[in-house]
């Protein structure tokens, strides 16, 4: 009997436009490997180069990676001051967002007016964005995630991320003996937090009629990937559509010296998303590559 299983497979790479290296390793993901999707940084050091990319790769869906935690805002910083520092630079990763959220030292609306900024720059230079994410998944701190419905339906962007990293691919993704496990540990205890803070987003997407994946996956083995996992998760994959989170890209002097430890992982991981082995373990296992324009479509 034939096997009539719908397997969709969304391979994400984050951080478009963080620098040039990042830049060309995505190019190399999508063009030679299984890359299929991409979010772009609107205030990301290497924006130029990273559009001509996506008008160079037509086959590549590019969704809106909203920022709060790194680099400089899009709007006018006077505009936005609870979510910048006096430097006019945004003021810290997701754990101090929350705590200001808690103290209810950052003014929501001034979120949403650097949404907008974010999402009209790449409107601007002629992108349509196929989803919006969050940058260190910010978008799914309490408040966000409406704010992202809210501005998604306001630019006629028809799907979103749902960050609620499902465990049987956490597991999955975890297969082989190379990678740190007191981070992997850590960063899986984050994705069950952040799936806590958020726990009515599918809910409210539905409700909003913005579309989504089934499953995602990718929080706990950020920078820790393996050709193992990869290979684990592709032989497990679920039916539906799936989405898994990646960080792709070549090391250059800019990624050397920009604030993320997410650096020689880069390259590793554009040689697994490239591995023969990986694409050919796709095609066996009848699974289709798609980015979120289809996700969209069917919703």
């Amino acid at each position: 009997m034939a096997n009539t299983t719908v397997r969709n497979l969304i391979v994400n790479a984050d951080d478009l436009a963080w620098t040039e290296g990042v830049n060309r390793g995505i190019a190399e993901a999508h063009c030679n490997g299984i890359v299929t999707s991409a979010t772009i940084l609107a205030n990301g050091a290497a924006f130029a180069s990273a559009v001509e990319l996506v008008k160079a790769t037509p086959a590549l869906g590019v969704g809106v990676h909203l920022n709060l935690s790194d680099g400089k805002p899009v709007s006018p910083p006077e505009t936005v001051q609870s979510i910048v520092n006096n430097r006019g630079e945004f003021a810290g990763g997701p754990e101090a967002l929350l705590l200001r959220i808690t103290r209810r030292n950052l003014r929501l609306n001034e979120v949403e007016i650097e949404w907008e900024s974010q999402i009209q720059k790449v409107v601007n230079a002629g992108i349509h964005p196929t989803h919006l994410d969050g940058h260190k998944h910010v978008h799914m701190l309490p408040g966000m995630f409406e704010i992202a419905l809210r501005v998604a339906k306001r630019n006629a962007i028809a799907a979103v991320r749902i960050s609620h990293e499902g465990s049987s691919l956490r597991a999955a993704l975890s297969a082989g003996e190379d990678q740190n496990v007191p981070l992997v540990m850590k960063q899986g205890v984050q994705a069950r937090v952040l799936k806590l803070l958020a726990r009515d987003a599918r809910a409210l997407a539905e409700a909003a009629g913005i579309a989504s994946t089934d499953y995602f996956c990718g929080i706990a083995q950020t920078g820790e990937l393996t050709i193992e996992g990869m290979k684990c998760l592709l032989q497990n994959l679920p039916e539906g559509t799936t989405e898994m989170m990646c960080h792709p890209g070549f090391m250059d002097k800019e990624l050397e010296e920009s604030p993320t430890r997410l650096q020689n992982s880069r390259e590793l991981e554009v040689q697994i998303l490239t591995s023969t082995d990986i694409r050919n373990l796709v095609a066996s296992q009848g699974i289709r590559l798609i980015d979120y324009r289809f996700v969209a479509e069917k919703a």
